[in-house]
């Protein structure tokens, strides 16, 4: 199950104490490539600054919980080795890994209430903060940071938590769901059901480099809005909340009926995803009141395995992600019908094929080759919607059952799309805003999908 769960005690405690272990290194139990380096394509080196966090809650565990699993990540680490070793740049600045074998951080925790006391049904930074590592003590870079961070909190019932902290520049949503599940198999003494391909040169770039078409995701946009208490305090992520917003299929029908009726010109019949990242897109630019004349942008994050041609071997161990993007000013986004913004989203998603994909990898290659620096800009105008809702979290099972909760720690700039964890055909959509603009956002979407 994934996302918004309300423990079903009617008073959950608000503060509760977390007591961390010294942080240890778990290594490989076998050395496999040690020494060698270890290639990333260029889709991985433009997400290097970024780090991806999930919980994962299980009622039971026991007092061997931790051990179990520490000894199966162990095990684990085998198939998946570049994790335990560290980021290396080269001279022209490029990112590799460096297959160290010197193995990923390992903390346990211990909690001093129960599962139950704990409300996990909003996303609290300071209550996730204590469940997984934001922090490796004696770190102060990228290059000393390990790759993976995790911690085992054991609560008084027996439960137990296990955060994962990954640097984004080894795994994408569905490598890490693979690799999760990989170590519960491990855990379990099973086989794995899907063994990494590890090989990330079949995405390198062309010799020359093919740049044939154009790429406005990496182009920076320019921020013309007006000081307001929506807007003033975007860039301050200390003034920003972040909220499950719930979307029954009641309101999702609403939405994708006013695509259609809404609509002047033909238009595609749209999936629930499009028609939600459209009425988000669109909420969220009135909600933070910007400029008529502001350029918006919002970045898809497709899948692309099955993209490329031919598509990319089962279990591919990266990021085989494209930030395809859609724009619009915002003027005209926020008066035309939510069929527009829908029709932009899927002209979007269409666009991305091996052409493309081949094209963005080049474009990257040249932009490293000139800059020696890789990324996709963010902005005022930008947001980042990623759909969470088809990776399967919640098939991870260590011995003692699948957990009753899994969830990304927090959302900055990306919005991610939940199955609802208890309510058939709902989603939660996880949403940071300053506090004004929240507030707005909530109100139309009463207005607009529930008046």
């Amino acid at each position: 199950m994934v996302g918004k769960v309300h423990n079903g005690k009617q008073n959950p405690r608000k503060s509760f104490q977390v007591k961390k272990g010294k942080p240890t290194l778990v290594s490989p139990a076998a050395e496999k490539n040690k020494g060698s380096v270890y290639f990333l394509s260029n889709v991985d080196g433009d997400l290097s600054k970024v780090l991806t966090r999930t919980l994962y809650c299980f009622k039971s565990g026991g007092p061997s919980a931790a051990e179990v699993i520490r000894n199966a990540l162990s095990k684990v680490l085998v198939h998946y080795y570049p994790l335990a070793g560290r980021l290396v740049a080269s001279p022209e600045g490029r990112l590799a890994v460096s297959c160290t074998g010197e193995g990923v951080v390992f903390v346990e925790a211990e909690a001093d209430c129960a599962l139950d006391d704990v409300d996990f049904s909003k996303p609290d930074k300071a209550t996730r903060g204590k469940l997984v590592l934001y922090d490796v003590p004696g770190a102060r870079n990228k290059f000393e940071i390990p790759l993976m961070a995790q911690q085992v909190t054991k609560f008084k019932c027996g439960g137990f938590v296990l955060g994962i902290s990954f640097n984004h520049v080894l795994v994408d949503g569905q490598a890490a769901v693979e690799f999760i599940v990989s170590w519960a198999e491990t855990a379990r003494g099973l086989p794995l059901s899907v063994p990494p391909f590890i090989n990330r040169t079949i995405l390198e770039a062309r010799i020359p480099p093919k740049i044939e078409f154009l790429h406005p995701e990496f182009i920076p946009i320019e921020d013309k809005s007006s000081p307001s208490p929506s807007t003033t305090t975007i860039n301050n992520k200390d003034d920003t909340v972040s909220k499950y917003i719930k979307f029954t299929p009641q309101m999702i029908q609403t939405a994708k009926s006013k695509t259609t009726h809404e609509s002047t010109s033909p238009i595609k019949p749209c999936s629930t995803f499009e028609a939600l990242a459209a009425f988000v897109w669109r909420a969220r630019t009135r909600a933070l009141e910007m400029n008529p004349n502001q350029l918006t942008r919002i970045l898809l994050v497709v899948n692309t395995r099955g993209k490329f041609s031919p598509p990319l071997p089962k279990g591919y161990f990266g990021n085989a992600i494209k930030f395809a993007p859609a724009h619009s000013l915002a003027g005209k986004l926020v008066k035309k019908p939510l069929s527009y913004a829908v029709a932009r989203i899927q002209e979007a998603v269409r666009s991305v094929n091996d052409k493309v994909l081949r094209s963005t990898i080049d474009y990257l290659e040249a932009a490293a080759t000139k800059t020696g620096d890789q990324r996709r800009f963010d902005g005022y105008g930008v947001i980042t919607v990623s759909q969470w809702s088809g990776l399967s979290f919640s098939t991870t099972d260590f011995g003692w059952g699948e957990p009753f909760l899994s969830e990304p720690v927090e959302s900055e700039r990306t919005i991610v799309f939940l199955r609802h964890p208890t309510e058939k055909g709902s989603f939660n959509v996880l949403v940071g805003l300053p506090v004004p603009a929240m507030e707005r956002f909530e109100e139309l979407v009463q207005e607009e999908l529930c008046g």
